[in-house]
């Protein structure tokens, strides 16, 4: 039984508290609320680095990870877990936030850490997982980090994202981009790049798939863009649409909420095909951090800026695929508006069906 007993904890210059302290939230390897809390102190540099100043969607555990437990949805909120888009009420006076909006056109004041004590409150509700904006709260609208998902597909695994991994990053240099690899927490890779912060979600996303389709050129028995699983194979599938307004990647040193207790962990390219995601975990990143400190520093928001890249060339392979090849844009989320020059958002499936049925 968790003990009522709340114990203080030490974040940056502020105290926080955190309430039933012995709750077991991996029970499978008898971690506790207060042992998540901890963990995000321990790698404290690196956590505020990737959610500095970014708005930031919360993925709440309260209950802790156990089998069975069920994910809330937009079309059903009842869940064990959920996704905290807005900042919560009676959120302490020194959680920042940031007004974002929707593709909806909706808005809200979504939480944009400031503090280390900000990520140990969130900890303190459960949070496992932070997803941060690729953008900084003074600008909403500027990317500053192009995140490229390679995602395996069923018949794929880890493996396969590694090779796709070190192609891309030959690709990447090519078009002036810097890389850096973390590991998603699962069984594929991230790949982000630090842009300078001028690009709009469009530009971002439109530049992610015509990297996409040259890395699918480039190994088209492994590597997919197509949006639709049907069509994507045993192969490892970009995803593009990471890319687009409120899509968000887990942040570098997110605990994943899994029975393995494992945590997106930034890499060096020289590691990346000697590595496997269940190496780092809540027991084992801390000390890996402690001895490397935060592979993902580039990406930070108060970073050097002389490391940022353009997505110049990469938006000219974007038109030449469009003039050259006929190769226009692809399907958004289904949650969005029909957008301009999308083409048609229908399962392929279906619409032969319904071409057949004509």
């Amino acid at each position: 039984m968790a003990s009522s007993t709340a114990v203080e904890v030490e974040a940056g210059d502020r105290s926080v508290r955190v309430s039933s302290p012995d709750r077991v939230v991996f029970p499978d390897l008898g971690f506790t609320k207060l042992d998540v809390v901890k963990y995000f102190l321990a790698v404290g540099d690196g956590i505020l680095g990737a959610l500095l100043d970014r708005p930031t969607t919360l993925e709440r555990w309260p209950k802790g990870v156990f089998e069975g437990a069920v994910m809330a949805t937009r079309t059903d909120s009842h869940g064990d877990a959920f996704y905290q888009k807005r900042v919560p009420k009676g959120a302490p006076d020194y959680v920042t936030t940031a007004r974002i909006a929707f593709p909806s056109g909706r808005t809200a004041d979504e939480v944009a850490p400031s503090e280390l004590a900000v990520v140990a409150w969130a900890a303190q509700m459960g949070t496992l997982t932070f997803h941060p904006w690729p953008v900084r709260r003074d600008d909403v609208e500027a990317v500053d980090q192009l995140r490229i998902d390679l995602d395996p597909q069923p018949g794929t695994d880890f493996d396969d994202a590694v090779t796709a991994a070190l192609a891309l990053r030959g690709l990447l240099e090519e078009l002036g981009l810097t890389g850096y690899p973390k590991t998603s927490g699962g069984r594929g890779l991230h790949v982000f790049v630090p842009l300078a912060p001028r690009w709009t979600f469009v530009q971002a996303r439109r530049a992610t798939i015509a990297v996409g389709r040259e890395l699918e050129r480039r190994m088209p028995d492994q590597v997919t863009t197509r949006w639709w699983k049907e069509e994507r194979g045993e192969r490892i599938f970009v995803d593009y649409n990471q890319m687009a307004r409120d899509r968000t990647i887990a942040s570098a040193y997110s605990l994943r909420p899994n029975r393995r207790a494992t945590v997106s962990t930034p890499l060096e390219w020289d590691e990346v095909a000697h590595v496997h995601p269940d190496d780092f975990t809540l027991a084992t990143v801390p000390e890996r951090f402690a001895a490397r400190g935060d592979l993902f520093a580039a990406l930070r928001a108060d970073r050097d800026p002389a490391h940022d890249c353009s997505l110049d060339a990469a938006l000219e392979l974007a038109r030449r695929d469009e003039e050259e090849h006929g190769l226009g844009d692809l399907p958004y989320p289904p949650e969005y508006p029909k957008m301009p020059g999308e083409p048609r958002r229908v399962q392929p499936s279906r619409a032969k069906d319904r071409s057949t049925a004509d």
